[in-house]
C-alpha cells in the first residue's frame, strides 16, 4: 500500500462539506495510506479533551487522545473519491486501542491512517480505518475503528433475539457508579475531538436520522469509561469496545466495572432496564487480545 505524505493536518470543515455532498459508492478501498509528521500536542486542547472527558490534568496522554489526534487523516481518508461509501451512511460499531507504552504530552508524533480489510456482514459491509501513532520510527499507539455500512435491516424478532443474547452475554453486577450525561455533551466532545457529525450536536438532524434526541459519542463513552479506571491501568495495554445502543441525550447511565485475570470488563448500561451502551475489555499488552462481547450492528 502507497502512503501520501501530507505537508499540513487536513482543514475539517471542507471535509465535512465533502462527506454531505457523497452520494457515489465503490467497491474496494482505496490503495494508499495518508501521513502526517511532526504532530504536537496542544496543551490547552489536551487540558479541554481531559476535562471533557473526566480524566486528570496530567503530562501523560490518556490511551484515546490520539485517536482526536489522527481524525483529520481519518476523516481526509473516509471523504475522498476513491473511498467507496459516503461517510454519514457509516455506524462506527467496534473500537480497539493499543498503548504500547506511556506517551507524553512533549512528544513528537508522526500520525498515519490507512483503510483496510473489506468484508461482509449479515447488515451489510464492515471495514476497518487503523491509525497509527509513531516517535522517532516507533509505532508507540494503533487505533482500529470498524465501521458498518446497512444494506439490509433486521426483522423484529432477529433484533430481539440479538438483544437477548447481548443481554446474557453481559451479564455484569450492579453498577459501580452513576453518571448523569447533560444535553451539552455531545457539543462538548465534537469541539474537542472535531467529530461534528450532526447526530451528536442538532435535535434536529438527530431525528432527521431516526433518533429522537441527539446522542453521545461513542469515543466519548470509551474515553469516560478509561477516565473511571484511571491509575489503575498497566503502562501499555489494549483496550477494545464494542458500541451497542446509543445514549439519547440527556440520560443518566450505569458503569460497571469488575477486574479478572491480566485486566478488567466493563460496560455502560441503561439505569433503568440494564440494556448495554457499550461493552469493553482491557488487557495487559503482553497477555491474549481481549474480547468486548461482539459488534454491534
Amino acid at each position: 500500500m502507497g502512503t501520501t505524505v501530507l505537508e499540513r493536518p487536513p482543514r475539517l470543515g471542507p471535509l465535512y462539506r465533502a462527506a454531505a455532498l457523497r452520494r457515489s459508492t465503490g467497491t474496494t478501498l482505496p490503495e494508499r495510506g495518508l501521513r502526517l509528521d511532526g504532530v504536537r500536542v496542544d496543551l490547552a486542547h489536551l487540558a479541554e479533551y481531559d476535562r471533557v472527558c473526566g480524566f486528570r490534568l496530567g503530562d501523560e496522554l490518556p490511551a484515546t487522545y490520539p485517536h482526536v489526534l489522527a481524525f483529520p487523516l481519518a476523516m481526509a481518508l473516509m471523504t475522498a473519491s476513491d473511498f467507496p461509501f459516503p461517510l454519514l451512511g457509516l455506524v462506527h460499531v467496534r473500537n480497539r486501542v493499543e498503548m504500547l507504552r506511556p506517551l507524553r504530552s512533549s512528544d513528537t508524533f508522526s500520525l498515519s491512517a490507512r483503510a483496510e480489510a473489506l468484508r461482509p456482514h449479515e447488515r451489510g459491509t464492515q471495514l476497518d480505518v487503523v491509525a497509527t501513532a509513531a516517535i522517532d520510527g516507533e509505532v508507540v499507539w494503533t487505533g482500529r475503528s470498524t465501521y458498518l455500512r446497512k444494506t439490509s435491516k433486521s426483522s423484529k424478532s432477529e433484533k430481539s433475539k440479538e438483544s437477548e443474547k447481548s443481554d446474557k452475554s453481559q451479564a455484569f453486577e450492579a453498577p459501580n457508579a452513576t453518571w448523569r450525561v447533560p444535553r451539552r455533551t455531545g457539543n462538548d466532545y465534537a469541539r474537542v475531538s472535531g467529530d461534528r457529525n450532526p447526530i451528536h450536536t442538532s435535535r434536529l438532524l438527530a431525528r432527521a436520522f431516526g433518533f429522537r434526541a441527539t446522542i453521545a459519542h461513542g469515543m466519548w463513552m470509551k474515553a469516560r469509561c478509561l477516565a473511571a479506571l484511571e491509575g489503575r491501568l498497566p503502562d501499555a495495554y489494549a483496550v477494545e469496545v464494542a458500541f451497542k445502543l446509543p445514549v439519547l441525550l440527556p440520560a443518566t447511565v450505569g458503569f460497571s466495572a469488575s477486574p479478572g485475570g491480566t485486566g478488567w470488563r466493563f460496560a455502560v448500561h441503561d439505569r433503568r432496564t440494564g440494556r448495554p451502551h457499550l461493552a469493553g475489555a482491557i488487557v495487559d499488552h503482553d497477555c491474549a487480545d481481549p474480547d468486548a462481547g461482539g459488534a454491534a450492528g
